[in-house]
Formats: structure tokens, C-alpha cells, sequence
């Protein structure tokens, strides 16, 4: 597949700014997304869209093809005349960083009010609700409303889906809240169609992020168990994570349960390809999430505490891909193939074609076979100064001392000018910018650069700290990117040939 050479930037829908506490796909998407068309971005990088659960990571989700209710523009349910300005107004919240427990508190119940006001009789809604297309996460939702906790918490016959007490359940929950859970994703498909064909006839593309795993808590394992590995009492029987690295000296144990790949197997893949499909359809370029889990995948037992004891087992591999091209066709993607990397996985992504990932953050150790170095860097990949997981990259230099950061910068300039570019580097806010320069004059076909890293923010903007489990996902833009931060890359697009 042909791929466009250009710029993008990376901005999750909750870090735009607005009045009422975190990003929506209102007034401020489309403000957004005239940005970057003024300033000739090609590309928007998004974190995964999917409804968010406990520790509001866009990575654990109740349901892997959800909508996060939080997106919803709640102005356009005002236009609708499903709430009112009362209501509107109760529901702002200061600029700055997102409170999710205030905003778990204040927005769902809003969300009732209007869905209270809702036609669910509607000739489309119905049409939304027949197409069965939520019916496992509105069931699921509904059943989590009713008896709290995790599935594996519900009475037997619901804990087990049995298909009798299922079916009464559902009946006996149509209005109050089945139709609510599927209200909310039909409003939020709307809403997500309308802002992604604006974007696109904007002649930019939207790059959506697909985690490997799946939360336990969801509707995803709950409906589909048998694909899983879990023990008959539906608990994990081993999880994902990976080992040591440069994040974590223990390893990360994320706690998602594994795939029974044998099973998917004998689906012919059913489950993966519907997944991709969706995706697709929400997305022009979709990034998998630690990609090298398809080759060979960390597997630790459920009950450790850190990740230190897990053991290497195979993955589908090229076989699953094979059968996306057959049934599928053409589907862009790019394989995060970041940390623990071998060969197995370089000739899984060299097999499918899919472009791999550099981070540049990652390049500077001194070494000349560096694989991130702007030098070693090859045209089917993408190049990000840092991703969602790093720290921004004002805050990576800020962190260092001032011979560390003497070293850098000379690495950094010899990187830069073997780009063929030039920028000075004196302080730490020249080396952001050159930073961002070097990624952009990279040989990659893409270059991705986080909103943060163009605004030369420090670490109290940064979205994510790896093995930590509060406090992220938090950061939120105050007001739009300025004019001269916009224009500086409009220039460096130009300087780069990435226009």
C-alpha cells in the first residue's frame, strides 16, 4: 500500500481543551482539526476512543469497540433538546487537568437526564439497537449497574451468560438501562462519523490506537470467556505484561488475561477480524499496541506480583495478518514494536509490511547502531520524539544534569545536521525544538509529534507513567495551541518536505 509521507500530531480527544472537563467531539475537535489543517498537518493521532473503566486508562476498557461516553459533545445534546442550559451550566468544570472522579460523578447522571428525554422509539435508534452490534456491552453495563463489582461477581446464571436468565434480564432492564448504555454509544458514532469525515475532507487522517489486550472486566471476555485463558470459575489463569526494561526495573504486570490462541484458531480468527474491521471503519491508520505479542507474548502467572517470573509463549504470528489481507483487504497499521524486540518479531512486521515505530528519546545512548538514531532509520516506519508512555521531551531533558545534557546536545546536532538541517542548541527549549526537527527531517514516511513536544511542555503535562496506577491520563490542554507554536510548524512541515 502506497503510504503518504507527512506530518502528524498526537493528541487524545480528552487532552483538548473546553469548559467542561475533558476533551469532547464538539466545538473543539473541529477547532482542532482546523489547526493542523492551517498548518498543513496530514495526520491526528489519537489514544484508544473506547469507554474507559477503573483507573480510566483508554488501555482497560468495559469493551474494546466502545465509545467513551465522556467524548460525547454534551452541547449537542443541548441542541437536541435533550438538556437544557441549566444543566449545560452544572456541568463545567475549571481548565487544567481532568478530575475523573468529579467527572464520573457529574456526567453520567447528566447522560441520564437526557436519555430520559430521548425518543428511543426512533426509526434510527431502533435500527442501531437491531443491528446487535452493542448488545454485549449494553447487557453487560446494564448487568454491572445492577450488582456492582467485577462479572465475575454476578449470579451464576449471568456470571456463566446463560442465554434463558440473559434474555429476562435484558427485558426487565429495556428502558431503565439496556437502551441507555446503547443511547450513549449511538450518540457517541454519530458524533465520531461526523468529526472524522470533517477531518478527512480536511485531507487529514486520523490514526487510531487498538490496545493488544483487553481489560478482564469486560464485556469483551464476560460474552466471549472461551477465548480466554481462564480456569472454570472464570479467573485468569495467566496475564499479560512484559519484562524488565527501560520503564520498569520488576517489568509491567498489566493483569490482562491472555488469548487461548487456539481457540481463535479454530474460529479462523473470527474474533480478531471483527475487531479490525471496526477499527477500520472508525480509523485510516490503525497503531496495535505492543505489536510483538502477536510473535511471541509475555505470560505471567495470575497470581504474581510483579513480572519479573514470566515466561515467552508463542503467538499467531503471520498467520493472523494472512487472514486479515484475504478478508479484509487493504488495512493500514502501524506495529508498536517498542521495548523488548528480536528477530521473531522484526521478520513478523518485515512479512506483513507493516511500518515499526523509532522514538528518538530512545536514540542518544552513545551508540552508533542505535536503531532510533536519525542515521539508521528507514523510510517504512514512523518516528515520534516520544510516545504516550514517555515522559514529554522538556521534561526528559530537564531530568538530566548538565553534562548529561552536554552530551546529548552534541549527539543531537550531529544527528540533525547529518539530516541535512540546521537548528541552533543552546538551551534545553532549543534542544525540544531541534529535537522535533530531527524526527521531522527523519527518512521515515511519518513522522508523529506529540502536542506537547511542539508546545515545549514540561513533565506536569505528560499523559502517562508506565506500572503506575494513579494519576495519568490527566493532562488536558488549557486553551487551543498558539499561532506562533502553529506557525513554527507549518515551517518546519515546509523545511522538512513533509507538506
Amino acid at each position: 500500500m502506497e503510504k503518504e509521507r507527512g506530518l502528524g500530531v498526537l493528541c487524545h480527544i480528552s487532552s483538548l481543551p473546553n469548559e467542561y472537563g475533558i476533551g469532547s467531539l464538539g466545538k473543539e475537535a473541529y477547532e482542532f482539526v482546523d489547526l493542523l489543517k492551517k498548518s498543513n498537518v496530514k495526520y491526528w493521532q489519537i489514544l484508544p476512543l473506547q469507554q474507559t473503566g477503573y483507573g480510566d486508562s483508554p488501555y482497560q476498557s468495559v469493551c474494546c469497540s466502545s465509545g467513551n461516553p465522556y467524548f460525547i459533545d454534551i452541547v449537542d445534546l443541548k441542541k437536541q433538546g435533550l438538556l437544557d442550559d441549566e444543566e449545560l451550566e452544572s456541568a463545567k468544570m475549571p481548565a487544567g487537568d481532568i478530575d475523573y472522579a468529579e467527572l464520573y460523578e457529574k456526567r453520567y447522571a447528566l447522560l441520564r437526564r437526557a436519555y430520559a428525554r430521548y425518543n428511543i422509539r426512533d426509526e434510527k435508534f431502533i435500527e442501531f439497537i437491531e443491528s446487535g452490534e452493542y448488545e454485549d456491552y449494553a447487557l453487560f453495563m446494564s448487568l454491572k449497574a445492577r450488582y456492582g463489582g467485577t462479572f465475575n461477581h454476578f449470579p451464576d446464571a449471568y456470571k456463566y451468560k446463560e442465554h434463558l436468565a440473559v434474555y429476562e434480564f435484558r427485558n426487565a432492564v429495556y428502558r431503565s438501562e439496556y437502551c441507555f448504555w446503547l443511547f450513549l454509544q449511538y450518540q457517541f458514532k454519530l458524533q465520531w462519523s461526523k468529526l472524522k469525515a470533517y477531518a478527512n475532507s480536511k485531507g487529514i487522517k486520523i490514526i487510531g490506537d487498538i490496545p493488544l489486550y483487553v481489560a478482564y472486566d469486560s464485556s469483551d471476555i464476560w460474552a466471549r470467556s472461551e477465548l480466554f485463558q481462564l480456569d472454570d470459575d472464570l479467573k485468569p489463569v495467566k496475564v499479560a505484561g512484559v519484562p524488565p526494561d527501560y520503564f520498569s526495573k520488576h517489568g509491567q504486570l498489566w493483569g490482562n488475561p491472555l488469548y487461548n490462541w487456539d481457540a481463535m484458531r479454530a474460529e479462523n480468527y473470527d474474533w480478531w477480524l471483527e475487531r479490525i474491521e471496526k477499527a477500520k471503519e472508525m480509523y485510516d491508520v490503525i497503531r496495535i499496541d505492543h505489536f510483538r505479542g502477536f510473535d511471541r507474548y509475555y505470560a505471567i502467572p495470575a497470581d504474581a506480583y510483579n513480572a519479573v517470573s514470566g515466561e515467552w509463549e508463542q503467538g499467531p504470528a503471520a498467520e493472523l495478518f494472512k487472514e486479515v489481507e484475504k478478508r479484509l483487504g487493504d488495512v493500514e497499521i502501524i506495529a508498536e514494536d517498542l521495548g523488548v524486540v528480536d528477530e521473531g518479531v522484526v521478520e513478523l512486521r518485515e512479512a506483513c509490511g507493516f511500518p515499526g515505530m523509532n522514538v528518538l528519546m530512545f536514540a542518544f545512548d552513545g551508540s552508533e547502531d542505535n536503531a532510533y538514531l536519525p542515521a539508521n532509520i528507514v523510510e517504512n516506519s514512523v518516528t515520534y520524539t516520544g510516545t504516550h508512555d514517555n515522559d514529554t521531551a522538556m521534561g526528559f531533558l530537564q531530568a538530566m544534569d548538565d553534562e548529561q545534557f552536554k552530551s546529548f546536545r552534541k549527539q543531537l546536532r550531529t544527528a540533525i545536521k547529518g539530516e541535512g538541517a540546521y537548528e541552533p542548541i543552546v538551551t534545553r527549549e532549543d534542544a525540544v525544538k531541534a529535537l522535533c526537527a530531527c524526527a521531522a527531517h527523519a527518512k521515515s514516511y511519518l513522522t508523529v509529534l506529540p502536542i506537547q513536544d511542539i508546545l515545549c511542555m514540561d513533565n506536569t503535562a505528560r499523559m502517562n507513567v508506565p506500572s503506575t496506577a494513579s494519576g495519568n491520563w490527566r493532562f488536558r490542554l488549557t486553551s487551543m495551541p498558539g499561532r506562533n507554536a502553529m506557525a513554527e510548524l507549518k515551517k518546519l512541515i515546509k523545511d522538512s518536505g513533509r507538506n
